[in-house]
């Protein structure tokens, strides 16, 4: 009996002391459940980065942006009325996206919002060059000294009546590396979201301007939907601007898929055809561009003599052919090419069930202006008769409707853009 006892008492002590020990695993006073006071939290400390051009200021990192469960507005857009809200409109280009502004001769200033407003336009849209404006390592912050520039940009524009269109332009690392620079895109997307939510519905997200290179079609979508579902979780309301691969053609809006359950957005597509003509003379264009004197329409009436280095380039030699003898109406810089390409970019606005907005059109100046002013109404008639919105490119520099110098408007190329009011 003794030697029961003894070991009963023996297995008593054992239990106690595996009890014991639980307790002191499990209590909240461990040290290795609590942080260092001194430890660093995510977010306290930014990262370091070395941009290779314009270095942004090094600031804390956003708050991270909550996830939740995506509710539709109380009152949904309707995206035909929002893309119809455009109506007439011009690009604010070679500001804000070049490298830095004013690098490319042109700096935004207060007064140009109001002569584009008493002018008759309705809308502008902002070009900018976010990429170089952000930090090239997680968490990607956007320069918030440049934040406030376009700040500046929305609050003049909406303060003159303009409905006023946000686009990212000018990402080149993202054509020529999509992969490596997704998550960068996605993050610079969900600070501006984060950024302007709360602005009021005619601002609007234009998520790239002309996907082209590397960024593919089946790279663009993938990395679209992506974007999108990313602002969705931020902004659910502003209606986005999307276009398709290859430069942005109307050909490509063919193939653009959305998420399953968007429906407020807008299609665009820009157009310079024939680019041999809007683009005469333009240095970044390439050699096969250099022959001057292409007027519009064609045929010229004396045959317009090839740049000997453009002539070394197969199409465009036979293009010169073909404008230096067809008939108007056959012409490559006819009437006929231009309705053919709105009749068919209009069978594909159809098919998305979405208006088109023509973003994107223009000639640069080393054309003759009565070229310019011939193209310019045509163009702009084609798209109106179409029920297409658009955006003139640009205001102020080499295609631009405004001489900044003079200090007033290419009257003839305004009134080919709006017309003068017809008097009964």
């Amino acid at each position: 009996m003794k030697k029961w006892t003894m070991f009963l008492c023996i297995g008593l002590l054992a239990i106690t002391s595996v009890l014991t020990a639980c307790r002191s695993a499990a209590t909240p006073e461990s040290a290795e459940l609590r942080p260092s006071a001194t430890s660093p939290v995510a977010g306290d400390t930014p990262p370091t980065a070395s941009p290779p051009t314009a270095t942004p200021t090094p600031i804390p990192s956003p708050t991270l942006t909550p996830q939740p469960t995506l509710l539709p507005p109380a009152v949904p857009l309707d995206r035909i009325a929002q893309g119809q809200r455009l109506g007439r409109g011009v690009n604010l280009g070679n500001a804000l996206e070049a490298p830095t502004e004013g690098e490319w001769g042109m700096v935004l200033q207060e007064e140009y919002f109001r002569l584009i407003a008493e002018a008759g336009f309705d809308t502008i849209r902002v070009p900018i060059r976010w990429s170089t404006h952000a930090l090239e390592e997680p968490p990607y912050t956007v320069d918030e000294s440049f934040f406030q520039r376009v700040d500046w940009v929305i609050e003049n524009g909406l303060a003159n009546g303009l409905n006023v269109v946000i686009n990212m332009h000018h990402y080149e690392e993202i054509f020529e590396t999509p992969g490596a620079h997704t998550e960068r895109f996605i993050a610079i997307w969900q600070q501006i979201a984060t950024r302007y939510k709360d602005k009021p519905d005619n601002v609007y997200f234009e998520p790239l301007n002309e996907p082209h290179g590397g960024l593919t079609q089946d790279k663009w979508r993938r990395l679209l939907d992506d974007t999108i579902l990313a602002i969705r979780r931020i902004d659910n309301r502003h209606t986005l601007i999307v276009t398709g691969a290859d430069w942005g053609g109307y050909r490509a809006l063919a193939n653009l898929r959305l998420p399953e359950g968007e429906e407020n957005y807008v299609c665009t597509f820009h157009f310079y055809d024939p680019m041999l003509f809007t683009h005469q003379g333009a240095s970044w264009s390439g050699p096969g561009y250099q022959t001057l004197g292409v007027t519009w329409p064609g045929p010229p009436a004396t045959p317009v003599a090839i740049d000997p280095e453009a002539a070394k380039v197969g199409w465009v030699l036979t293009w010169f052919r073909q404008y230096n003898t067809l008939a108007t109406e056959s012409n490559p810089a006819g009437y006929k090419m231009i309705r053919d390409a709105f009749d068919a970019a209009a069978k594909v606005g159809e098919k998305l069930d979405c208006v088109l907005w023509l973003g994107e059109f223009g000639a640069f100046e080393k054309a003759d202006m009565q070229s310019r002013v011939n193209w310019t109404t045509f163009v702009r008639e084609t798209a109106e008769a179409h029920g297409m919105p658009w955006a003139y490119w640009e205001f102020g520099s080499g295609f631009g409707v405004y001489d900044r110098q003079a200090g007033q408007w290419h009257e003839a190329l305004l009134r080919a853009l709006i017309p003068e009011p017809s008097v009964d």
